[in-house]
């Protein structure tokens, strides 16, 4: 007998060997196809396997989320997941962005508001926060980030790196060091990585945004253009009055 199943998570071929592995060492699986373009499993039993034991096989990895889709040879049919409405999808970014917001605007209502000084905290609070979500699985952002980013395909190293950049570029706004040095790296980094983003979401790729590392499974959508054009037009726009 063979089943279907839905797996979210996986974003490379690394993963789905991984994945794939996994499943094959569950009592009673004779044999695990995945199909990573489609987020699809067909397994084949020797019985009938509880989705729930599959489950299992997958709990040290829980980007990885398997749900039944159909089944084939006469057994029971499972309806696929539904879709989560749009906020409800995005509601963990939505939720950040609103965060750092209104805390660096809160400052900057007690120190007498500054658009530039303003822009300087939401910077530093952005990065030092997202950069934060990433480290909390450092392997697991970097094969997400290997699947779209245009360096990260060349050299996977980048993956890990690019959390610890972000970190810096966090730190260094909040420290107020060398704000023209700062505000360049930022502009350069978030040009690059916007590329990726812009070919995955106009080719229609259903991928995973590793924007908030691998913790969240959010798709990568118009969001994280506007999330990332959002600090190149703010890296930008410090540029232009600091050189003024």
């Amino acid at each position: 007998m063979t089943h279907t199943y839905t797996i979210t998570g996986m974003t490379c071929n690394g993963c789905a060997s991984k994945v794939q592995k996994l499943l094959a060492a569950v009592d009673g699986v004779e044999k695990v196809d995945i199909h990573l373009d489609k987020n699809e499993a067909d397994i084949t039993m020797h019985h009938h396997v509880q989705t729930s034991a599959l489950q299992n096989a997958l709990k040290d990895y829980p980007k990885y989320q398997l749900a039944e889709l159909n089944v084939h040879d006469g057994m029971p049919t499972k309806d696929a997941d539904v879709p989560k409405p749009w906020f409800a999808t995005y509601k963990p970014v939505l939720l950040i962005f609103m965060y750092i917001t209104g805390i660096t605007l809160l400052i900057e209502a007690n120190n007498g508001f500054n658009i530039m000084h303003w822009m300087n905290n939401f910077m530093g609070a952005f990065f030092i926060v997202f950069s934060f979500f990433k480290m909390l699985d450092l392997k697991g952002f970097a094969e997400s980030y290997f699947s779209y980013d245009i360096i990260a395909k060349k050299w996977m190293g980048y993956g890990y790196l690019y959390a610890f950049i972000e970190l810096a570029l966090g730190i260094a706004f909040i420290a107020g060091f060398n704000a023209v040095l700062t505000n360049t790296v930022t502009l350069i980094v978030m040009a690059i990585s916007i590329i990726g983003v812009l070919q995955s979401v106009f080719n229609k790729r259903k991928i995973k945004c590793a924007c908030l590392g691998a913790v969240f499974n959010l798709p990568m959508s118009t969001i994280t253009i506007i999330e990332d054009l959002l600090m190149i037009l703010m890296s930008a726009a410090m540029l232009l009055f600091l050189l003024a």
